[in-house]
């Protein structure tokens, strides 16, 4: 005979309305059988109302309906432009509200230090959601060449084609995407993977390629580099990820996922278990803090040419 789980649902409330909203942040916390999806903010009332009612919650608006769904739950979500998340999730961890943050924290150093301080002064718990850390494929892949002594260098390249002739998808109306690049947008998530495997980076060269490309060379603690290709403007048929190792043992690649929304789900089980047990994820406001660092030297350096 088993004895019910009678564990309350987690409140988990989201801030923000757009595309990345719409698509994987809200269908991900609804159906959540260890949440509660305890409302959604918007900017726009209609955006709030609509998505609200897509998934059987209530609907927030303007300042004083942040300060409700922030009463209203014991988590937050956020799905809006990173120097906008920052100063909101220092005000929800000054409310109690534990932190999942979309990457990056922000897109300043003291942005996302203000972040970190308030998580840890308010002793909540935080995630950021680097995809590749949370899908279950990367993340078990991660863990394996983590354990792995002897790597000597690797390869990452993420291009995609937001900005390519042609383009027709809704992310790319984001201004602060479009302002930032490559480097902000899909850099956190290359960096998650290597730090974790190769060590911390101990010293960064960046330079700028075609349109928004940028190109890193960094050097790991463990004494390995790595190199990384970073961009929105590819060609369509140049687009692409791919993570490559190679060491001692030979090469490893990293394995395809199966999308957004069932990565996002395993970053709402690792908030879940940090608030559970007290033991910070390793993908934290303080790991989220030290991306920024290192994004905003890389992007100091690229512009200096």
């Amino acid at each position: 005979m088993t004895t019910a789980d009678t564990t309350p649902p987690l409140r988990i409330g989201l801030l923000g309305t757009g595309p990345w909203a719409r698509n994987t942040q809200a269908p991900a916390l609804a159906a959540h059988p260890g949440v509660e999806l305890s409302g959604v903010w918007g900017r726009r009332a209609e955006a709030a109302d609509a998505l609200a009612a897509a998934h059987g919650t209530r609907a927030y608006t303007g300042e004083e309906g942040i300060d409700a769904l922030l009463e209203a739950s014991d988590a937050v979500a956020f799905a809006l432009p990173p120097d906008v998340q920052a100063p909101l999730a220092v005000r929800a961890a000054e409310a109690g509200c534990h932190l999942l943050m979309d990457k990056p924290v922000a897109t300043t150093v003291a942005g996302a230090r203000a972040v970190a301080e308030a998580a840890e002064k308010a002793s909540v718990a935080s995630v950021v959601f680097c995809t590749l850390r949370f899908a279950p494929e990367t993340s078990a892949w991660i863990a394996e060449q983590a354990a792995v002594d002897g790597w000597f260098t690797a390869r990452a390249q993420w291009l995609g084609s937001l900005y390519a002739a042609g383009s027709s998808s809704e992310y790319a109306d984001s201004p602060w995407r479009r302002d930032k690049g490559g480097l902000w947008d899909v850099g956190p998530h290359a960096l998650s993977v290597l730090i974790p495997v190769l060590g911390d980076v101990e010293h960064l060269t960046a330079a700028a390629g075609p349109a928004d490309t940028t190109h890193l060379i960094l050097r790991h603690t463990s004494g390995a580099s790595s190199t990384v290709t970073l961009g929105l403007s590819a060609p369509p048929g140049a687009a692409g990820v791919e993570i490559e190792l190679r060491g001692e043992r030979g090469t490893a690649s990293i394995p395809g996922w199966a999308g957004a929304e069932t990565a996002f789900r395993g970053a709402v089980d690792a908030l879940a278990e940090a608030v559970r047990t007290g033991v910070p994820h390793a993908c934290d406001a303080r790991f989220g803090l030290h991306l920024t660092e290192l994004l905003a030297a890389a992007e100091e350096q690229a512009q200096a040419g």
